[in-house]
């Protein structure tokens, strides 16, 4: 295809870049390692990987020789030549590679089978690329990894190494791209999780957090902010059971569609399912008594705890668990109401992720080929939620299939400091739901309805936001979420007693604060407060007790000089106040 129109800021032409990178890579190791088998290799969101059979592990040794022959490779200049193949000379091509002949077999019977060749190179590809090898910038290319992975994903099946790499036009842009990585290690929120005290993943519970006190602070700091935004957009909340029934679950569809990822069990005789999501139990709150049209919009919050059977390979920290607190709700609506409703979530959400510093984009995620309901409801779904969004101004992007099996949606992606992309909001519009429950409310006219139903989540999930906003603030958070906010210092053992009243004060002004009274050096009491990100902290001895002040540094290294308490606790207040 013609590139000549693109750049490397078009998300189309990275596709094309870093796939035609893949296939760069693949060559390089086949003529390094004849030996070795080859699985899938696609574009990724930054940059692209490829799933190989090796006998031999591959070492950084390794990485520098395919580096140097995929240079090569680009500097070879070699034009890539899309063909097809009947399925018999397909399998006949692919002989030597396993991988290649299962995913030939399983393709439906008349599809295309196409193929990229690149001088001796040949790969099993649907394509696109770029037109030649050349067009890659050999001096830019970077490995960056290799993890294990199953092949298709089934833990069952082989296990392969997934060679990650990334490439850029230009050095300075890679380098750029490579300092950025280099600070996300900085602020890996597994790291920062267990340095700052605030969480643990442990053997014992593969994929279920464990919150110590400090993370609990901030995780009841964002839940507490949380209920104070939902009841101000008025909000009710609900709490359900964690294990329901199995006919429930059939009900809801989740037996069916989503049944692999849920835990079971077997009570009294009878099957039990742990919820994986909280819908049918806010279904269950609806239906328990009788609705009219006045008391909708009926907006139902849920902070749910569920669990999730992904697997091993997929864990990762607190970004992909087991288990985690979705902060629900449910909005039950008529279907005149919906558009509204949807901006109504919309403002909500702008106004949350606003207080984190967060820009997001949309996405609205259309029918998938598992789904519920005939199109025409889809389609009208669909319609609403791209309305909803043009009424507020904003844009958005198609993201075709991707869609809930019971309705579309929009996805939020949120963007952190780094300029990387969370997918944490969603707006999910049902119309399956309510009619599977059979959910009605007494219209004006006196007669039963049908409600619509919109599914949404702010955080997403609450771990997951810990672990996104950890990263964001790499551990330093804002004064009001900061588990400990100020560290109190006494110099001597005759400001000790000084100091637990500075405490005192500022616990009854509502504010976290602790002393530090071991007997350690003063610069290195202050040195381990700023490495545990405190905000502020109070120093205090003889000179501040006679004076009746303290004497107060900022976590930036700032040296805010001595002050009388009131003053500190009024600047205190007003910084906090300001995010919320």
């Amino acid at each position: 295809m013609s590139n000549q129109n693109l750049s490397f800021k078009d998300a189309e032409y990275r596709k094309l870049y870093w796939h035609t990178c893949s296939h760069i890579m693949a060559q390089a190791i086949k003529r390094l390692y004849p030996e070795v088998k080859l699985a899938i290799g696609p574009a990724i969101e930054n940059g692209f990987y490829y799933d190989l059979d090796a006998p031999f592990s591959f070492s950084p040794e390794d990485f520098e020789k395919i580096e140097e022959e995929m240079r090569k490779i680009c500097h070879e200049n070699l034009k890539l030549e899309r063909s097809e193949l009947d399925r018999e000379r397909a399998l006949e091509l692919m002989k030597d590679e396993p991988y290649k002949v299962e995913l030939i077999n399983d393709l439906p019977e008349g599809s295309v089978i196409s193929f990229y060749s690149q001088g001796e190179f040949t790969d099993l590809c649907a394509g696109p690329h770029l037109n030649s090898t050349g067009e890659v910038n050999g001096e830019s290319i970077k490995l960056l990894s290799c993890a294990g992975a199953y092949w298709r994903g089934d833990s069952n099946r082989e296990s392969l190494q997934r060679i990650y790499g990334v490439a850029y036009p230009s050095k300075e842009e890679l380098e750029e791209y490579l300092n950025i990585l280099e600070e996300a290690k900085r602020r890996d929120h597994r790291k920062l999780g267990k340095d700052l005290g605030l969480f643990l993943l442990m053997d014992e519970g593969p994929g279920f957090p464990f919150f110590l006190p400090k993370g609990l602070v901030l995780k009841n700091t964002l839940i507490d902010y949380w209920r104070k935004i939902h009841k101000r957009y008025g909000y009710v909340e609900i709490s359900t059971p964690i294990i329901l029934n199995r006919d429930l679950w059939e009900r809801s569809g989740h037996w069916t569609h989503y049944k692999d990822k849920m835990y079971t069990t077997v009570i009294d005789d009878m099957d039990f399912a742990i919820k994986p999501m909280n819908c049918p139990g806010g279904m269950l709150v609806y239906r328990s008594e009788q609705h009219s049209y006045r008391e909708l919009p009926l907006r139902v919050g849920e902070l749910g705890l569920v669990h999730r059977h992904e697997l091993s390979g997929t864990l990762h920290g607190l970004f992909r668990v087991r288990c985690f607190t979705q902060d629900d709700a449910h909005i039950f609506m008529t279907r005149e109401q919906m558009r509204e409703e949807i901006k109504n979530v919309i403002k909500l959400f702008d106004e949350v992720y606003s207080v984190f510093g967060l820009s997001y984009e949309i996405e609205v995620s259309t029918m998938p080929e598992d789904h519920m309901g005939d199109i025409e409801t889809w389609d009208f779904a669909t319609d609403t939620l791209k309305a909803a969004c043009e009424d507020m101004g904003k844009s958005y992007v198609i993201n075709e299939g991707d869609g809930a099996f019971y309705g579309p949606k929009l996805d939020f992606h949120l963007s952190d400091s780094l300029g990387r992309t969370w997918q944490c909001g969603t707006i999910q519009l049902d119309l399956q739901l309510p009619e599977r429950f059979e959910l009605e409310y007494v219209g004006a006219d006196g007669k039963k309805h049908r409600p619509i139903m919109i599914h949404r989540v702010v955080f997403g999930s609450i771990e997951r936001f810990i672990g996104i906003i950890t990263e964001h603030y790499a551990g330093a958070f804002p004064l009001w979420i900061a588990p400990v906010q100020v560290e109190v210092l006494p110099v001597t053992d005759r400001a000790a007693d000084y100091a637990g009243d500075v405490v005192k004060r500022l616990e009854s002004a509502g504010f976290r604060a602790e002393a530090d009274y071991r007997p350690e050096k003063l610069g290195y009491k202050i040195r381990e407060a700023v490495g545990m990100k405190v905000p502020y902290m109070i120093i205090v001895g003889d000179k501040d007790i006679e004076n009746n002040t303290i004497s107060v540094r900022h976590r930036s290294g700032k040296d805010l000089g001595a002050m009388k308490y009131e003053d500190f606790e009024a600047l205190i207040k007003e910084e906090a106040e300001k995010f919320i």
